[in-house]
């Protein structure tokens, strides 16, 4: 099992940034692809982005597309989301989740295909 945690959120205006990073331990992080999940209150989780073990292939919603941005570290065990231009609509609680194969890969990315996920970090952006 890998252990993650979640950190950077907090309250923005909108059309400001911020920087969630997800920290792994326990198991070889830099053989899995990270994703990045949000839940906003009375709604189902929803994807956000993904990135491969490498880091060399990146998908994300339509509705972050060009403004957030995911990246990693595997020297650092670490996975980024550099959120931009952030809307009211963004707010919600951000997790990250490793998945539950090693070197396995999918653009179109589910909650299923999760087997460890953070805590979550809140991020609400004002109007």
């Amino acid at each position: 099992q890998v252990q993650l945690v979640e950190s950077g959120g907090g309250l923005v205006q909108a059309g400001g940034s911020l920087r969630l990073s997800c920290a792994a331990s326990g198991r070889t992080f830099s053989s899995y692809t990270m994703g990045w999940f949000r839940q906003a209150p009375g709604k189902e989780r929803e994807f956000v982005g993904v990135i491969s073990w490498t880091g060399s292939i990146i998908d994300y919603a339509d509705s972050v597309k060009g403004r957030f941005t995911i990246s990693r570290d595997n020297a650092k065990n670490t996975v980024y989301l550099q959120m931009n231009s952030l809307k009211p609509e963004d707010t919600a609680v951000y997790y990250c989740g490793a998945d539950r194969r090693p070197t396995h890969y999918s653009s179109r990315y589910y909650a299923r295909d999760v087997g460890s996920w953070g805590q979550g970090t809140q991020v609400t952006v004002s109007s």
